[in-house]
């Protein structure tokens, strides 16, 4: 597949992830997916990513995540993302605090024959806990 090809099934991931249609992503996603970055805990594959989208949005309401930018090449695609967000219910052991967030993060992923086949990610997790109110900012 091409590099915009590649892009697109991404996007679609995303839009699929917000409007919460999880039933969709076995359309694009390999039910063997290996995440490098998966929650300690969860199954493998499809069906764990599945589980921490829904344990996210029972902690996150109005949980949306925004596209900034793609960057393709070869059979990766880089995503640099938002999440936003309030925190509204329990979330890795951490009740609700009712604080809005907005995080930044990045993802990249690997695709085979038009399936999203492997992933690793990184956000910025200690300014969510900062966001939080679970560890102080900077000067407090």
């Amino acid at each position: 597949m091409s590099a915009e090809a590649n892009k697109n099934v991404v996007r679609r991931y995303r839009e699929i992830h917000n409007s919460n249609r999880l039933d969709e992503l076995d359309a694009i996603v390999a039910a063997d997916i290996v995440s490098h970055s998966a929650l300690p805990g969860l199954p493998p594959g499809l069906e764990g990513g599945k589980m921490a989208h829904m344990g996210a949005l029972s902690a996150f309401e109005g949980l949306n995540t925004k596209t900034e930018m793609l960057v393709a090449e070869g059979d990766r695609v880089v995503e640099f993302f938002t999440t936003t967000g309030k925190h509204t219910g329990d979330f890795l052991g951490i009740p609700a605090t009712g604080r809005s967030i907005n995080v930044q993060g990045i993802s990249i992923f690997r695709l085979a024959n038009g399936k999203i086949v492997e992933h690793w990610g990184v956000n910025d997790g200690f300014g969510l806990l900062m966001q939080l109110g679970v560890v102080p900012a900077p000067g407090q």
